[in-house]
């Protein structure tokens, strides 16, 4: 069979379902099937034989270790998706509609008695189809209507199908790429290294018997405003996937029990899908486990427990930030794939930033040297963002150049964020330039 690629190389197999189910159609009238459906089944029973040992077709799914019962129930239902006619058959083959119940399974496969016992195994929940989320059973028992999960059959089809919020999560819109990224070699080096367990989990795992560690998971660590969580964007734009950001304050419940129900709806809501989960201020929740002196201390115990089991044993990207690594527990650490240190950024960092965080079409005056506002204030990555923001918004309102005098307002503004008291020497050279008014203020 000449290689062909793509969901196009899928259709032996909605074609045999559909043979299949004619052959019983003439078997329910007391009919033998013409030889013509015969030797075409005969022939797409060959085609998809040749078809199965090459999985890549399925668009990714977790096909792997599936015997060849639980592949033509996956066909089977997928046919229905595909071809509408295979789905009138079904229906009138049986009174639960299109979705083929077990009892039509049993029929339309041949299924000998002593062979039904693989076919409940199939729909269990500790089956693979069940387990890993590609199918879901609508009611026990034979009767009951089985189907794709919306998930996996967007993915089989190449769908766009946007995602519905896990609950307690929030998805970020921030465009951004490897090139907006300013970071030390070393980090970026890091990153693009925990991108590469995301990229290669089916080689390793699945073709060379690697152990299936889950995430991975990844640690960012780091003072505020040194682009943590503008990285997390960056690496969910290289996948091509959304950017969930978990609030922990939803999450985590002073009720006994009520955590644990909270993270088991967030992981399920997430399993199997195609995004990237960042969890802010971990240390809030993966602090150092306390000593148990009363039942509330193993309780909290017990949910960082339930925490890292649950994280474990998602199939896909998390990312925890925090910005005090020694408030949490060392143990914990052998339990990332990457553990990266955001650093404040250095003068040529701070530089790189300044340039590229002034808005390209501004007008900028040629006073304003780029080397000598990253020397003057020690600013964060996110500080620099406000600042040259404000400048911006600044300049625009006076309908002039971003100049030196809307650069130390805007530099002003941003350390008086802190709430600390201030002196315009503090700007530096830069002082000379604060409005009158300003350095008046922060003398007094």
């Amino acid at each position: 069979m000449d290689e062909i690629t793509g969901f196009a190389a899928l259709e032996p197999e909605w074609d045999r379902i559909e043979a299949l189910a004619l052959c019983l159609v003439e078997s329910r009238q007391g009919r033998e099937p013409p030889e013509a459906l015969l030797e075409a089944l005969t022939a797409l029973q060959v085609a998809v034989s040749a078809l199965r040992t090459e999985t890549a077709h399925w668009h990714g799914l977790p096909l792997d270790g599936l015997s060849m019962l639980e592949m033509d129930i996956l066909a089977a239902l997928v046919a229905v998706e595909v071809q509408p006619r295979v789905g009138w058959l079904f229906q009138s083959l049986q009174s639960a509609g299109p979705q083929p119940s077990p009892a039509l399974l049993q029929e339309l496969l041949a299924l000998r008695p002593a062979e039904t016992a693989g076919l409940h195994r199939a729909m269990s929940p500790e089956g693979a189809l069940v387990s890993r989320r590609i199918i879901s059973v609508e009611a026990p028992g034979l009767y009951g209507a089985l189907q794709m999960e919306p998930r996996m059959l967007a993915r089989l089809m190449g769908w766009q199908r946007v995602l519905a919020p896990p609950p307690g999560a929030t998805l970020i819109r921030d465009p951004a790429s490897w090139q907006d990224l300013v970071l030390p070699e070393t980090q970026m080096r890091m990153l693009r290294e925990f991108l590469i367990w995301v990229r290669q989990r089916s080689r390793v795992v699945t073709d060379w018997g690697g152990r299936d560690v889950g995430g991975p998971l990844a640690l960012f660590s780091g003072p505020s405003g040194t682009g943590k969580t503008f990285t997390a964007s960056v690496l969910a734009a290289e996948l091509g996937w959304p950017l969930y950001r978990v609030d922990l304050g939803m999450v985590v419940s002073k009720y006994i029990g009520e955590t644990e129900k909270n993270l088991n709806a967030l992981f399920d809501a997430a399993h199997g899908a195609e995004m990237v989960l960042q969890f802010d201020e971990a240390d809030s929740l993966l602090g150092k486990r306390a000593e148990v002196k009363e039942a509330r201390d193993r309780y909290a115990n017990m949910e960082v427990s339930h925490l890292l089991s649950r994280i474990e044993q998602h199939r896909g990207p998390c990312i925890l930030t925090t910005n005090l690594r020694t408030h949490l527990d060392p143990a914990f650490m052998r339990r990332f794939q990457a553990v990266i240190e955001f650093p404040r950024p250095d003068l040529a960092a701070r530089e790189a930033l300044w340039a590229r965080l002034l808005p390209a079409g501004a007008p900028i005056a040629a006073e304003v040297k780029l080397a000598e506002l990253a020397a003057a204030v020690p600013l964060t990555g996110g500080g620099i963002q406000n600042a040259a923001l404000h400048a911006a918004y600044l300049a625009a309102e006076d309908d002039t150049e971003i100049g030196l005098a809307q650069i130390a307002t805007a530099i002003w503004r941003e350390l008086g964020k802190s709430g600390k008291a201030t002196g315009h020497k503090e700007l530096g050279p830069l002082g000379a330039h604060l409005p009158q008014a300003e350095r008046l203020e922060g003398a007094s």
